[in-house]
């Protein structure tokens, strides 16, 4: 017998829609956000994905190398039991306070068990890409959750917030910085901080982001804590918004206070480390009216752009890392034309609102220009307001032009809502709108990215990659690659950060990329100050200059090895400069000289040192 089931009547409901439906309605498009996110970071990030091991940021090898370093010391740190804060595996024999450096122990923590599997140069590409795609993501839902109706208005203004000129030049290297997604993450939590009945709650989770945003970018969190502070007195003294700011200050008070006391149990150790622990320093050590804002940068091209493609990219910032501004001359006008529009008929409660996001943007403008005026990498004798923050705590660290990104953020907004109303029910007329978009495509399209630029970089030799080393030296035995790690010849810090990312017995080494003590007046400088040995083979490297070496310069050597450690020094076949091709024949000529023959394994030169006897004098 077959039973057909009767035809619903009429009156009949629809079938109800189930759960899991629903949510992928929901989030569908949020999805379809996130993957053109992810695809446009791919394009970006495609030259490394390539091949992670053999080709590296072509701007700057020397920060991915660093970055490398720390990947690989979080997979150290697990297996060893080692502190994530201080190490002495560089900078033999005195070590490293990672805790003044940027440690970002979240990231290293959290893909040690990708960095055990693929490498830290796997973990590297797949950390910068989605910091990349997850700034335009964690931006966009943000503005749709707490600025814009219109999902348009909220995607347009996350693209340009995550992919901005600042933030891409940043992805030439820097794992902190390229973290844009930060500062929205944070933003989310504190404006619902003010939800009645959940300061608690909310307070915790605010309070444990904030430690993961030290860790991973401090400077950022910084930078957006002030920003916090400076809008929230400009809204909260406009009398529109003063009674809702005055009803909301218990509940906010209450939650920060409790995110206050979460980041500080969390945080203590670090901050202590950070501040008061062993080879800490104050300050930076990099110049600060150097690392600032030229007026001009503003309303330049940033190199990886479309414009510049073209011929009208700039070359006015220290480094191609660090284009923090250079939004175009078309979107300054349109975002000044684009605020003057907003705040015609504006509501007050919005009129308050752009005025404390006009006053962020104007602070920070400002701030970055650093504490001396600038033009056409021209300095001037012109002070500027940072000069009276240079030496306060926090601000003695940072770098101004940095403080450009803050900047990124306001625009983002300031197009979000300018498209949001362009959008409305009361949206202008048909030509107008046509303005409008011309006005955007002339602003963005120029500024839309183009590729990081990769290169090949040296292949990592058996001596290293087959663990052969061990054979030579015992565990936490010395050695070093030459020339010496520094920031612009860092090789032998990627092959540390590859044995400590495969796990087992580890070798130390001294000198290093890193920040530490040794600056004027207590401030902090790149790397150990050089000895006359480590100094020779960087001339040699970098200069290709081959010195003559007398037993005066073995005296010296002997001196040196003794008072690094040294049991083996080795040289590759291959090396690779920061920024320039080195000069390998001139550092295995000067080693020769210095050393005598080498031995030859494992695709490596290799002199063993005896500490306090080699290298023996030949009487010259």
């Amino acid at each position: 017998m077959s039973v057909v089931a009767a035809p619903p009547s009429e009156s009949a409901e629809p079938p109800a829609t189930s759960p899991a439906r629903r949510g992928l309605a929901v989030w569908r498009p949020h999805l379809i956000v996130a993957f053109a996110a992810l695809a446009l970071a791919g394009y970006l990030t495609f030259g490394l994905w390539r091949d992670p091991s053999g080709r590296g940021l072509a701007e700057n090898l020397g920060d991915q190398a660093f970055f490398e370093w720390l990947l690989g010391y979080g997979v150290y740190t697990l297996g060893h039991g080692a502190d994530p804060f201080y190490t002495w595996l560089l900078n033999a024999p005195f070590g490293v306070n990672l805790a003044a450096n940027t440690s970002i122990t979240v990231y290293t923590t959290t893909f040690a068990p990708l960095t055990l599997l693929a490498g830290p140069q796997v973990s590297f590409v797949t950390i910068l890409t989605l910091n990349l795609a997850g700034s335009a993501f964690a931006w966009y839902l943000f503005l749709q959750r707490f600025v814009v109706e219109r999902r348009a208005a909220a995607v347009l203004g996350g693209f340009f917030c995550g992919f901005a000129p600042g933030f891409v030049s940043h992805a030439n290297g820097h794992l902190n910085w390229s973290a844009g997604w930060v500062a929205p993450v944070l933003l989310w939590w504190v404006l619902r901080m003010r939800e009645p009945g959940r300061w608690l709650r909310h307070g915790v989770i605010l309070g444990v982001l904030v430690a993961a945003a030290f860790s991973i970018a401090a400077e950022g969190l910084f930078f957006t804590a002030l920003a916090c502070g400076v809008f929230v007195l400009v809204w909260s003294l406009a009398p529109a918004t003063r009674a809702e700011a005055r009803a909301a200050v218990p509940t906010m008070l209450a939650g920060l206070g409790v995110t206050a006391a979460v980041s500080g149990l969390l945080l203590a150790y670090p901050l202590y480390m950070h501040f008061g622990g062993p080879r800490t320093f104050t300050g930076t050590g990099f110049d600060q009216a150097y690392f600032a804002e030229d007026l001009k940068a503003y309303i330049e091209y940033p190199t990886r752009s479309l414009a510049a493609a073209v011929g009208f990219g700039s070359d006015l910032a220290p480094n191609q890392t660090e284009e923090t501004s250079y939004f175009g001359l078309p979107l300054v006008v349109l975002v000044l034309v684009a605020l003057a529009w907003l705040c015609w008929r504006a509501a007050p409660g919005r009129r308050a609102t752009l005025a404390a996001l006009t006053t962020v943007g104007v602070v920070f403008l400002v701030l970055s220009w650093g504490p001396l005026a600038k033009i056409d990498k021209k300095p001037t004798d012109v002070e500027l307001p940072y000069e009276a923050l240079r030496h306060l705590p926090l601000f003695d660290s940072a770098l101004p032009a940095r403080l450009a990104l803050v900047v990124v953020g306001v625009i983002g907004i300031v197009l979000a809502f300018t498209v949001d109303r362009l959008l409305s029910a009361q949206r202008p007329a048909r030509s107008v709108r046509a303005l409008w978009a011309a006005g955007f495509a002339v602003a963005l399209v120029p500024l839309f990215p183009t590729p990081l630029p990769t290169k090949e970089r040296a292949t990592e030799p058996a001596f290293i990659a087959d663990g052969i080393w061990r054979q030579y030296i015992g565990e936490n035995g010395i050695m070093t690659a030459l020339p010496f790690a520094t920031t612009d010849t860092q090789d032998g810090q990627r092959w540390q950060a590859y044995t400590m990312a495969r796990g087992g017995a580890q070798f130390r080494m001294p000198g290093g990329y890193f920040l530490g003590p040794g600056g004027p007046n207590g401030t902090g400088r790149m790397g150990a100050p050089a000895r006359h040995t480590d100094w020779m083979f960087f001339e040699a490297g970098y200069y290709g200059t081959v010195p003559e070496i007398d037993d005066g310069d073995r005296r010296r050597a002997r001196a040196d090895f003794a008072y690094w450690g040294v049991e083996l020094v080795f040289l590759p076949d291959e090396i690779t400069g920061s920024h320039t091709t080195l000069y390998r024949r001139s550092v295995e000529a000067t080693a020769t000289a210095l050393l005598g023959e080498p031995e030859r394994v494992g695709g490596v030169q290799l002199w063993r040192i005896r500490p306090g006897i080699d290298p023996a004098n030949r009487g010259n």
